[in-house]
């Protein structure tokens, strides 16, 4: 029966795609031999837009309800761990990929902006140009002071990779951490609260931090440039550490990263694009148009450009509980981000040419503080006895085995985390390695403490692990 019902689902949007493509296909063709013809199609490629929009609209939001329905449907049996970590891989990978295209836009045109040539035979119209080679060819781009005297017809707007990667990301985080809400969201070492109200604390807190942060931006101290960033880099301090005391320590990651991903869509949404939309009709219209809305839209653009090195670290951050499970995670967390934004205002300077000795070092040194300061201790306790593997055994089976088995018995966990399993001795010898960083030196497993596995306990895992980790 769910064969049946996912071969639908994949039928149906098969069938959708097909459609669609085939009715926009015959339309685009129509539009491009009336052009070709000299007959005025500007309205009608509009109008294609604006069903291509339609149609992908309805097709994603028909898609959502399907998987949703799909979901209900295999709740509570065998295939819902299975439907939520193929759920996983494709949000996942769509994520990366709108992100990849997002950031590395983003890079781009800092890169443009700062590489500018604008001086040398530069028209008074331009704020400057470049040439480049590139894959095999030329290319020379040059900025317009405010706009060209005709607009052409043909404008790419780099606005679609920063909307999907925001969606992308926000149903990731359903997928992963709110789905999952009692697992992996909510501590109730941190914060005893419910799911739902964890969900709304996540979700409010984007909200918030975008109001604070925009009236920031549009406050007076925006012309302080020192104050402005010390006043901003307080901000993100202050939601990590509020995150610390709401979520388990790798879900504050997870928020405070989303917390600023939704600040960048944010500034694209309301600011960036709005700017270029007035632009566009301003010069379409020959009126005259106020500069200082490309200067707001180059300044968000900025700011979004130093939060991208955070924002990845945050992405990668679950796999490192070194980082996550340090007892102070906001703190690290803090570190990590000033001194990623600190190597990318570096690249920043060189591409304008500016000579800066200690930014790097600087940020280096910031970097190397946070693994000083989260590495283990040296001397973590004597060992004064020997510890035989049946004392460690029996405290794997009561702490670990109810989600690392071939059958888990967790109320969350339908199939071993990460494939990770410890139903044979063997097993646990083979994952020594990873128990030590998992369970003794970062403390994140099991998760959230859920089986309260004792400080003593762990000691008797580490001095075990110490003393070769052997069965017999």
């Amino acid at each position: 029966m769910i064969g049946i019902v996912l071969l639908s689902v994949f039928g149906f949007v098969l069938v959708m795609l097909t459609i669609m493509t085939y009715y926009l296909r015959g339309i685009a063709q129509k539009t491009a031999a009336d052009d070709e013809a000299g007959v005025n199609v500007e309205n009608k490629k509009e109008e294609i837009a604006s069903s291509q929009n339609f149609v992908y609209t309805a097709l994603v939001l028909v898609s959502v309800a399907l998987v949703a329905s799909l979901y209900l449907y295999v709740k509570g049996t065998p295939w819902e761990a299975h439907l939520m970590e193929w759920l996983n891989i494709v949000v996942r990978l769509m994520h990366i990929t709108f992100g990849i295209a997002w950031i590395g836009a983003s890079f781009y045109f800092v890169f443009l902006e700062n590489a500018l040539n604008r001086t040398k035979d530069v028209r008074d119209e331009l704020a400057g140009n470049l040439w480049a080679v590139h894959g095999g060819g030329f290319y020379y781009l040059e900025k317009y002071k405010v706009a060209p005297k005709t607009v052409p017809k043909h404008l790419h707007w780099f606005k679609y990779e920063a909307y999907f990667t925001w969606i992308s990301g926000f149903c990731l985080l359903f997928v992963v951490y709110y789905f999952n809400a009692s697992a992996l969201l909510i501590d109730k070492n941190v914060l005893n609260i419910t799911a739902l109200q964890g969900i709304g604390i996540g979700v409010g807190s984007f909200v918030v931090a975008w109001i604070i942060y925009d009236l920031l931006c549009k406050s007076p101290l925006v012309k302080r440039p020192i104050l402005f960033t010390l006043l901003g880099f307080t901000f993100l301090v202050g939601f990590a550490y509020f995150y610390s005391l709401v979520f388990s320590s790798r879900a504050a990651y997870i928020h405070f990263g989303a917390m600023i991903g939704s600040i960048m869509v944010a500034n694209v949404f309301f600011v960036i694009i709005p700017a270029q939309k007035a632009m566009v009709n301003a010069a379409k219209k020959g009126l005259p148009l106020n500069p200082q809305l490309g200067k707001n839209a180059l300044n968000r653009s900025l700011h979004n450009n130093y939060f991208t090195l955070p924002v990845l670290f945050v992405m990668i951050s679950n796999h490192f509980p070194s980082t996550f499970g340090y007892e102070q995670p906001w703190l690290l967390l803090v570190i990590i981000s000033l001194g990623t934004a600190g190597v990318k205002h570096y690249l920043n300077l060189r591409e304008k040419g500016q000579l800066s000795v200690w930014v790097l070092p600087v940020s280096v040194v910031i970097l190397l503080a946070g693994a000083f300061i989260s590495a283990p201790p040296k001397d973590p306790g004597a060992c004064n006895s020997k510890i035989e593997f049946s004392e460690v055994n029996a405290i794997i089976q009561a702490r670990c085995i109810t989600c690392h088995s071939s059958k888990p018995t967790d109320d969350v966990y339908k199939a071993p985390p990460n494939g990770v399993m410890y139903d044979t001795p063997d097993d646990i010898v083979k994952k020594a390695t990873l128990i030590m960083q998992r369970v003794v030196v970062t403390k994140t497993m099991p998760q959230n403490n859920k089986t309260n596995i004792t400080q003593k306990e762990r000691d008797i895992i580490r001095c075990w692990i110490e003393q070769g980790a052997s069965t017999k």
